[in-house]
């Protein structure tokens, strides 16, 4: 089947304008080891957005012939874009939100491969190296305001959802936005839009013309979950672990929303950190939400928390089923006593350095088939710990689902086998086919094949 494609040539707009000879180089250099084939693949991402697809192979497949180059110029420089989606274009010009992620793409990748990668000014071995990499590179974006106010809700959740589910977001996100709330999502479909578009009609409304939406994302998991147009600040991490550590750090709240197994390995993240002991007097407001139908999915993850963390975890959240404006209310009580506390400790709004996380959530994990084959689920360790391992599981389930690494990894090796204790694996496994039978693996209409095997 052909797609409609475009050739353009592409000026910045107020992101990067500017790059060295050697910067572009390196953006030109075609092998393995380049920069090239990340800043094509996300790019190719953020062009598609809108797209129907949450498979990074098939939509590099469906747009083989796409090709992005930096042409430098005396004034600066622009990007020449070939076979380029036609659906990120209006009567042959970009659209200028898809421009702007691009260049923040352009900005992100350049960073991190000098900055973070390419230089000794971060340990990113070592637990304060990897936070100070993470604050750079959210500095570097213009993310980090100084005289920001305390008001920014990470809402995580499902990007395939139903339609009476992303309805619930946005009202969600609307109540937030009436509130004076921001919203910071993972940036792409679904749960990831619904409480973006809500919040805007609720910054209209009371005529807050500066409103955020903050997308965080990462080169792995951008193609299957390309940049929503509502996003006006885009973030690409480096991996994962630390854009799961940007959330939690610019976070002043999390409301969780349904979704499959990557909101799983971010309810475990949140969890893990909030479990370890120097972290238990942080406040920090956490809501798991959803519409009508939403109960029996959070009953389902409330009893896979009481099983395999227990009470105490259980006492970190708190589930509301179809009220917005209750859900909203509560992010702003436990956002003031965030201000409040903050203030009191003279921590940052617009960084938590006060909170303290493991090296366990913070070291890249390679979801290999040997790895996920000998991840620690047992109840013979700390909860925060337990908590960590958990979310390498579902993080692999994620890799072998929809990341491109992972995807061919099943295919060569088979399924992932995932061991542990009895009493982990069969919630676990009750959990994840709660999953499939739902359809929140893949896109709706999408056949599911598992990528996995919960070994008893």
């Amino acid at each position: 089947m052909k797609y409609d494609v475009v050739d353009a040539r592409i000026t910045p707009e107020g992101h990067l304008d500017i790059l060295s000879q050697l910067e572009v180089a390196k953006l030109r250099d075609t092998s393995l080891g380049g920069l090239f084939h990340i800043f094509r693949n996300c790019s190719l991402a953020v062009m598609n957005c809108g797209g129907d697809l949450d498979d990074g192979r098939e939509l590099l497949a469906r747009y083989k012939d796409f090709d992005i180059r930096v042409v430098q110029q005396e004034r600066g420089i622009k990007l020449e874009v070939k076979s380029a989606p036609a659906s990120a274009f209006v009567d042959g010009k970009m659209i200028k939100g898809i421009s702007e992620h691009l260049f923040a793409v352009l900005r992100d990748v350049v960073y991190i491969n000098d900055e973070i990668h390419g230089s000794c000014k971060f340990d990113i071995e070592t637990s304060d190296g990897i936070t100070s990499a993470v604050f750079h590179i959210l500095r570097n974006a213009g993310v980090l305001q100084p005289n920001m106010d305390a008001n920014m809700v990470v809402c995580w959740g499902g990007h395939s959802i139903k339609r009476d589910e992303y309805d619930y977001t946005k009202e969600v996100g609307h109540e937030m936005g009436l509130r004076g709330l921001n919203i910071c999502t993972g940036c792409g479909p679904g749960s990831m839009k619904g409480p973006m578009k809500g919040a805007t009609i609720g910054h209209a409304k009371q005529r807050i013309n500066d409103g955020r939406y903050l997308g965080i994302s990462e080169p792995g998991i951008i193609a299957a979950e390309s940049p929503n147009p509502i996003v006006n600040e885009l973030v690409i991490l480096p991996d994962i672990e630390k854009r799961l550590e940007a959330f939690v750090r610019t976070a002043h709240g999390v409301v969780v929303f349904p979704g499959g197994a990557g909101t799983a390995e971010e309810i475990l993240y949140i969890l893990g950190i909030l479990l370890h002991p120097d972290n238990k007097d942080i406040p920090f407001p956490l809501v798991f939400t959803g519409g009508v139908h939403a109960e029996e999915y959070f009953n389902g993850i409330d009893s896979f928390i009481a099983q395999t963390l227990g009470p105490e975890a259980q006492k970190l959240y708190k589930i509301i089923i179809n009220d917005p404006e209750a859900v909203a209310r509560e992010m702003k009580v436990g956002i003031e006593k965030v201000r409040a506390f903050r203030r009191e400790k003279g921590d940052a709004y617009y960084f938590n350095w006060l909170l303290k996380i493991d090296e366990a959530f913070q070291k890249p994990f390679e979801p290999t088939h040997e790895n996920m084959s000998s991840l620690q689920l047992h109840k013979k360790q700390d909860s925060h710990r337990l908590a960590a391992n958990l979310r390498c599981a579902f993080s692999g389930v994620v890799a072998g689902n929809v990341k491109a690494d992972g995807i061919k990894a099943i295919e060569e090796h088979g399924l992932f086998e995932i061991r542990g204790d009895q009493s982990i694996m069969d919630p676990l496994d009750r959990l994840l086919q709660s999953f499939v039978e739902q359809q929140r693996m893949k896109l709706p209409g999408k056949t599911y094949m598992p990528c996995y095997k919960v070994m008893k």
